[in-house]
Formats: C-alpha cells, structure tokens, sequence
C-alpha cells in the first residue's frame, strides 16, 4: 500500500524541501545551556529569520535552538523553585517545535512543563530596556531570570512579552527559566489541534532590546482613493510631553520621509502620508511599500500593501462580489489546517512556508482559509509577498460559551487583528466556525433531558464580536459564523455556507441556493436577522464528508470536476472554498499528501496540456455537472456548454476561439479521431453565457469517447482553457471485420489467492490479493481460422494490495474527526488511495494455451481522474466502490498455431499469476472500455 508519510522522489525533492534537506536545515546542536550567546547564536538553529518582518527592530537576538527541558507532571517545579536553576534537568527540546512533536526531540507526557538556558546579553544593548519575546505558547506561559520572576501570559496563539531590564546586564549571561502550563480548559481556544497539539512553545523566542519608550504597534491603513496611507501607533505608555515621530517609506525614486508629532497625554498619534505613483498590491503584483517609524531612540521597520477590500458588483449583473481595488473577484480558496506531520503548529523552515503558498499559486488558487488558528506571521508574510489572500480564523473552543470562554475569545480576536493588522493578503477575519463552542447545554422542557442548544443570547453575543471586529479593523470585510450543520448567520458582511456533497449532487444544491439568495431571504440566517446585499460564497466545500461516514483516502479530482463546472454555471455564488490544501491525519482529500509530495490526477493523460488549474482559470468552458453521460449506439451526443469568465482582460476584437475534438476507442483498444469542430464565441470582460451545445453522432459500436474542448485567443493561439468530457457507448455492434470473443471478469473458470479474493460491483472488477492466479477460458465459436488476419489477447490488469477496508474489520463512521481521530486512510469502506508518487508494483506472468509465458511488471494500483468508467459507474447512493480505479492495457498477439491449438480444446485458455495481487477490469469499469478478450481482425 501507499505510504502516507516520507519523502523519496527526485521530482518531489525539485520542487520542496525533502526531510534529508530539513535535517541538513537544523544541525541540532548539544545542550548548551551554559554557552554564552554569542556561541550559541553562531550555531545553525531552526528558524533563524526575524519572525516578524512587519514589526522589526534590528536589535534582536534569537533563541530558538536547545533547551533544557523537564516535565512537571506532579507540578512540583514552582514548590521545588526549579526557576532558581539549582535543579538539572535531565531532557532537550528543540525550540520553537511543541512537546510531543517529532521536531521537538520530546515526546508529550505530561501537561506542565520547564523550558531553562543561558543566554547572553549584548554588550551594545547597555542602556536599553531588553525583553524576552515568545512569538506563541499554549496556553499559560510564566518566566524568571536568574531566579527572579518578571511575568505570565495567558493565551495560546498571539506573542508576548516580559521585560528583563531590572534583572540582567548588557555583556553578561543570565538564566532564562519558563513554565508552561497547557492543562485542558474547556474555555481555552483548543481549535483542532488534535491534529497535533500545539503544547508550550511553538514560535519563535526571541531577545529584544527597545528603548525608553517604544513603540507597541504601528498599523498602515491604505487609502487608494487619496493615494494615502494613514499611519496610527501607540507607545507602551502615555508621553509626558509631545514627541517627534518620523516615518520614511522607501521609493523607487528615493525614500519619502514625514514628521508628525505624537502629543503628550495621548494613548495614540496618528497621520496620513500621500504616495505620489501609488503602486497597488494585487494577486498579480503584490508590491509591498517598506517603512521605519521612530519615536525617539525606538525604531520600528514594517510594511504595508496598497490595496482595498470591499464588495463590488459583477459587471453586467446584480451579484455581489468581494472586491480587491474596486474590482470584482471571484473567490477560489482552499482550506489551510496549516499543519506539519513533524512539526504540528510550528513548520520546520522560512522555505516550507513559502512554498505553502506557492503550491497554491501555481494551481491557480487565489486564497487559504486559515482553519481556526492564528498563522504564524512569516506565513502570512509570504503570502504578502507572493500574492495570495487569507481569511483568518479565530479559533475555537469546545466547552460552552460561559464568560470566560467569552472573554478568552474576545481578547484572542483583539490580539490577533492587532498583531495581524499590516498583512495585505489578509481580507476577512472570520469569528466562529460552524458553531463550534456556541452551544450551552440546557434542559428540556418537555421531556427533561439536556440538550446542546445555539441560544439567543449567545447569538447576539457572536454578533456583538461580529461589530467588535469591525470596530478594531473597519478595513476588512468580517463573518460571523461560518456556518454549517442548520445553524445561520447573525450579522455578517459575507453570506457564506458550508456543503459537501457527492459530485452529481451539486446541481440542485446551487440550483436551491441561487433562488433562495436575495436581499431580505432569511435563508442561512438566525431567527431576527436576514440577509442584506453580501456576497454568497461557498466556504467549505468538497467530497469528503459527502459519503456515507466520510470517504477517506480517494480521487478528489472526480468529484471536483464536476463541481468546478456547476459552479461556474451559477455565478450568483460569488467564490467557493475547496477543503483541504492537504492531507492531515484523518482527512485524506487535499490537494497534496501531509508531508506535501504530490498526488497524480492523470488529467494531462485525457486533454493535452490540462493540469487541476484549468479548474481555477479565469476563462471556463464548462459541460455542466455531468462529465460523462451514456448513449445508445448511432444516438446523438449533445454536450451542453457554459461559458464563465471572471476576468476584465482584453482580448482582441472581442473573440475568442473554441476547438472541440472527439476521439473513441472501441472494444478493440484502438482509438481514433472521429469529431473535429471550431467556433467564434463573443467576447466581453466578466461574461456568464450559456452556448449552443455542440452535438454529433456516436460511433455505433461499444466504446469509450472522450472529447477535449480548447478556449483560445485567436489572435495569439494561446490556450485559455482546457476541459474534457466522456461518453459510454453503449451498443453491441463491433467495426466492421472485427470479432471480439470476451469474458466478463467475475466470469474466471479458476482462481487462488493467498490472502483473498473478491469481486467489486456485480463483478465489474475482480481482486485477488497476496499471491496467486486467475484463469480465463475464452471460447473462440464460430472463428474461421482461413480468414484471420491478426489476433491478440487484450486485458486490463493493475497490482492490487489488501487494504483495510478489504481486510473484514468493522468500521466505526462516527469517530471525532474534528479532535484528531487518528484512523487508516484506507480503512473507509469507501477509501481507494489516490494515486500518489509510492507505488505498489506486481510482477504478472501472463500463460496462454499453447504459447510461452510473457511477463510483465504491473507499476501500481492507480487511482484518479484517468478511471472514467470507474467513476462512471459508481451508484448514487452516498457509498463509493473503489471509485476512479483502473489499470495498464495489456495486448498480446496470438499465433495461428495458438488459436488452432484453442479453437480445438474449444475455448483459449489465460493464466493470470501476480505476486503482489492483481485487479482485473471489465468494459464498464477502469480506464478502458474492455472485458478480457480475444480481438481479432478478419480478412
């Protein structure tokens, strides 16, 4: 079977780091507890870079690297006064990585925990007040310096800091000792780190040295309108007197310098700078102006992107859409649990960030959802850099929603947007998620049970964080709830929705949701509150949760497919939000495996050149939901067409060109061209039009047509667009001057297999795992030898694993996903493994009457876009039936002599031995329209 974790692929090695470069990333050095810092600093440690690059100070001393560690199960350490140092202790832990991840070098047996090292102080800092930074630690962190206590935070996702002035001295080592106290609390925001618990420090600890006064934030409002940025700040206390502020922004022509005064007695200071040739941040350029602030000595480096948020009409409609500088966008987003097998919150370098959001750019998505936990900032840093959106969870608890829950949230949703505030990329901030920790627990009335309820009262307390929000960031566009599950919006400037359904079952959910969207519909909405005139996005969508106790590990392409296409013929939806970026340990339906090497859909195989980003192109062809349909032999094909376009790009003479091409493949295996078309299609920026549908004739024999549809630019030949559709023909006529002689493959006269041996779907596919044999007898009636031309055996064949699901355990459906239910990707019944860079190869001996056995390597059981009739033939009742699988053609000639041989004994006699299982396939299942078969042409 496929491994889920590990790296071993030079193609995977070419495009992201591998686990070999991340160990060559952190040379961990010994415990050096006792080294002075400027020996340690010159060691190689994890994550180097300044943490934050939109709020910089150059004096800053990373601390990130080994740590003595001890557990404090029977939370004795404060008793036995372990911060004084006195006490040894006896582990490391690697720094910034969580206890209990593989990163951390610790393993997670306990709640409590001590963090202590030397560090040195600067001897330039002399005269500064010097700080001790955690960027992030879950969930009540305290810490002392040689013995002295200098303070505790509460909060396990937003950094803080204790000052250390009082107690050290620039030049000398002192002894830095930190408790971390991560009991479970029923108030605290949990999220899903059961994914991988985020436990004690998981960002970066740092030194930092800050003047007198200083400055605690410096936030850069654009104005794109005026060409103006505002600038507010404030200082950690109130100024006696009025001080100097100056700003300078660096140019292309040179630095733009102001001065502005920060008066005394004032909590903050504040003033608008105007940027001549104002540059915007877009997905397409994401241009960040860089800034220093000084007050006084305290100097401060950030930056900002032009850019604005709002919400914008779709030009030549009524439909509201998010709008980046005025102008409509249509939203493809993906979910981001933002997680690392070995690293858990915290990723193992700056490039693993960076590439994050690089995957997502180079399949055309233009956002993440950040899943219920505040990124680290380096993160959203690249996706500044690099141009990708964010919507940004507060993340959630799991008790109820009791006052100090209330209170946890409302203080975390302060901090994050204060700390968070400068990041273009960032254009939502999303309050709770599908009511999760919303519901108290109340009794029943009439039967006096207790029942988890969504009260009134608490919907007016997520729509007072809704206002709260707006209130601290009136820049960004806030969501309530991202609702799911029959809970609704209270007050929101986005009406999103959560659904996952099967494919075919996208038509008539968006069908429903586009009537049932209108200014005033309290569709999605709590009792009292309905909808005004927000964008409609989807928030959460996919496959995954669409079947029966979930899918596990399967083709996400398919259903994918299918959904891109309803969704581009509903454009009222403004956006959609595809679950999940990647795998996790219990969610096998990303983009990318957990360790982010790749999974194949095999598109390129069925329309040259079309890879998952023709799925987001801003120029759609769309077939409608269905992507392969069945006709009758003769009958006529009619596939509809839709054109989407979410773009304002000129294109010459307002055309464009649309290239359709039919190709069919028999029972033969042979396929050829039997559809060629071409059309001029009117052209005008963000257009949503139906077209006539094109339609031919089909091919009278049984087979399998697939036809490429091509969007162009005329005037340069450049393809817009790819996309593909399927047709089964179903007939019994064969071409002319061909017999096939066949068996369908449950219909095997022997077989033996070590581990065992099944049949999928009423025999459309048979297994047999371990090893073994399948045998076939083929009868050849009614075959005039004199008048073969050639003849060839013709089969379907992959390797086939025993997977968990195959292996007879009962499967419980109703495990707690959410925490962390830590399951086999293939255990679901309806779980098939995508096909992935591990393969599972099988030798197969193939031995037919009469002739010498032939062998052949069987690379994988593959699974994806490529096994159309797989996908095809799954019923629609919520349950897959190793969807999307299919195997390698197999055709080997046959001698006279060997059909002389068969034609005797009356029937040709196949051998099928494998040593690492083998699936056969029949002509409505796999990737090829046949059975097991004899084909042969006559003169």
């Amino acid at each position: 079977m496929r491994k889920i974790s590990g790296l071993s692929s030079a193609a995977y090695r070419a495009f992201h780091p591998t686990e070999s470069t991340a160990r060559r990333a952190f040379l961990w050095i010994p415990f050096f507890a006792l080294l002075p810092l400027s020996s340690a600093f010159s060691q190689n440690i994890p994550l180097p870079e300044h943490p934050r690059p939109d709020f910089h100070r150059t004096a800053w001393r990373n601390l990130n690297g080994t740590w003595g560690f001890a557990f404090d199960s029977l939370d004795v350490g404060m008793r036995n006064a372990w911060f004084e140092g006195k006490t040894a202790f006896a582990q490391t832990i690697q720094v910034p990585f969580p206890w209990g991840s593989k990163l951390s070098g610790v393993a997670d047996e306990a709640d409590i925990a001590w963090y202590q090292r030397s560090v040195a102080i600067p001897s330039d800092w002399s005269g500064q007040r010097i700080f001790l930074v955690v960027g992030a630690s879950d969930w009540e962190t305290s810490a002392w310096v040689d013995g002295h206590k200098v303070g505790t935070h509460q909060g396990g996702y937003t950094p803080f800091s204790f000052e250390l002035t009082p107690y050290v001295k620039a030049g000398q080592n002192s002894l830095v000792s930190i408790r971390v106290d991560d009991k479970r609390r029923d108030f605290t925001l949990y999220g899903k780190q059961g994914y991988g618990n985020a436990r004690g420090i998981w960002q970066t600890v740092y030194l930092e040295a800050r003047a007198a006064t200083f400055l605690e934030y410096v936030h850069c409002t654009p104005d794109i309108e005026r060409q103006e940025v505002g600038i507010e700040l404030s200082l950690d206390k109130v100024p006696q007197q009025d001080l100097l502020v100056q700003a300078e922004i660096k140019m292309p022509a040179g630095p733009l310098k102001t001065s502005f005064t920060y008066p005394k007695g004032a909590r903050t200071a504040s003033a608008r700078i105007r940027l001549p040739e104002q540059r915007l941040w877009t997905l397409e350029d994401p241009y960040l102006y860089e800034m220093s602030v000084q007050v006084g000595e305290d100097r401060v480096d950030t930056y900002f992107g032009m850019r604005k948020i709002s919400t914008a009409k779709l030009p030549g409609t009524d439909y509201t859409y998010v709008a980046l500088n005025n102008k409509p966008l249509y939203l493809q987003l993906t979910l981001d649990q933002s997680y690392h097998p070995d690293g858990f919150y915290t990723f193992p370098s700056d490039e693993f960030m960076r590439n994050e959001i690089q995957l997502c750019k180079d399949i055309g998505l233009n956002g993440i959802r950040t899943h219920i936990k505040v990124d680290i900032p380096r993160k959203l840093y690249w996706a500044d850099k690099l141009g990708l959106l964010v919507m940004s969870d507060l993340p959630n608890s799991w008790g109820q929603p009791d006052e100090a829950m209330q209170a946890e949230s409302e203080r975390t949703l302060r901090e994050m947007i204060r700390r968070d505030y400068n990041h273009p990329s960032i254009f939502s901030w999303i309050v709770f998620n599908e009511t999760w920790g919303l519901s108290s627990k109340v009794q029943n009335p009439d039967n006096g049970k207790e029942e988890s309820r969504y009260l009134p009262r608490t919907q007016q307390w997520v729509a007072s964080m809704y206002y709260l929000a707006k209130s601290l960031d009136p820049t960004r566009l806030v969501e309530d709830n991202s609702i799911c599950c029959g809970a609704g919006h209270t007050e929101t400037d986005i009406n999103s929705w959560h659904e996952y359904l099967p494919g075919w079952a996208w038509e008539e959910r968006l069908k429903t949701i586009d009537e049932k969207t209108f200014v005033g519909s309290t569709y999605h909405f709590q009792p009292g509150f309905q909808q005004g005139d927000q964008p409609n996005i989807n928030s959460e969508c996919g496959n995954v949760w669409g079947y029966d106790g979930s899918t596990g590990d399967v083709d996400w392409s398919w259903d994918y497919h299918r959904m891109m296409n309803t969704f581009r013929k509903y454009p009222k939806v403004a956006g959609w939000l595809y679950t999940e970026h990647h795998d996790v340990i219990n969610e096998w339906n990303g983009y990318w495996r957990f360790d982010r090497s790749p999974k194949f859909t095999g598109l390129e195989e069925l329309a040259e050149g079309m890879s998952a980003r023709d799925f987001h192109s801003p120029f759609y062809i769309s077939t409608g939901n269905d992507i392969c349909v069945t006709v009758k032999g003769g009958e006529k094909v009619s596939i509809p067409l839709y054109l989407s376009v979410m773009s304002d790009m000129p294109v010459p003479d307002n055309r464009l060109s649309l290239e359709i091409t039919g190709t069919f493949m028999d029972k033969t295996g042979m396929e050829k061209t039997i559809h060629r078309s071409s059309r001029t299609l009117d052209y005008a920026p963000w257009i949503q039009a139906s077209l006539p549908a094109e339609t031919f004739l089909a091919p009278a024999w049984s087979g399998l047509g697939r036809v490429q549809l091509l969007l162009k630019d005329p005037s340069n030949g450049k393809v817009l667009h790819h996309n593909v559709f399927h047709f089964v023909v179903d007939a019994d006529a064969h071409p002319d001057k061909v017999r096939v002689f066949e068996q369908r493959p449950a219909a095997f006269s022997a077989a033996n297999w070590s581990l065992k041996q099944w049949q999928v779907l009423d025999g459309h596919k048979v297994n047999g795992a371990g090893k073994g044999f399948f045998e076939y007898r083929i009868p050849l009636a009614g075959l005039n030898l004199a008048q073969v031309a050639e003849a060839h055996f013709l089969i379907e064949v992959s390797s086939k694993p025993l997977l968990d699901k195959d292996r007879d355990k009962s499967f419980s459906k109703d495990q707690d996903y959410m925490l962390g239910a830590r399951v086999s990707p293939h255990q679901n019944p309806n779980a098939y493994p995508m096909t992935d860079l591990y393969q599972n190869p099988s030798e197969l001996r193939v031995s037919i009457t009469g002739a010498a056995s032939q062998v052949h390597r069987l690379a994988d059981d593959p699974a994806d876009h490529r096994g159309v009739l797989s996908w095809h033939s799954q019923p629609k009742d919520r349950k897959l039936y190793e969807a999307g699988t299919f195997g390698y053609l197999i055709r080997i000639p046959l001698s006279r002599a060997v059909l002389k041989t068969a034609q005797q004994q009356g029937y040709l006699q196949v051998r099928l031995e494998a040593d690492n299982g083998l699936a056969v396939y029949g002509d409505r299942f796999g990737r090829y329209p046949i059975n097991p078969s004899v084909v042969v042409r006559m003169r």
